[in-house]
């Protein structure tokens, strides 16, 4: 079965949104969906592109990583 990792690779080479991960059974949107969405949603998405390395939104001050509210 592959990993978690192997799956993401996959779906952003084939270009689709995300991928159903083996061990939760959940959908998981890739990293190449959340950036062309083009926004934090707060949720601590697995593999979001808009954390900075203090775990905050680099384009909102003061905005922690999973507590954002989900708005521009």
């Amino acid at each position: 079965m592959p990993d978690s990792a192997q799956l993401h690779d996959d779906a952003c080479r084939r270009g689709v949104s995300g991928y159903i991960d083996p061990v939760s059974g959940l959908y998981v949107m890739t990293s190449l969906y959340l950036r062309n969405r083009g926004f934090c949603c707060g949720n601590a998405c697995r593999h979001c592109p808009y954390v900075g390395t203090a775990g905050e939104h680099p384009d909102r001050a003061g905005n922690l990583h999973g507590r954002g509210t989900g708005q521009r």
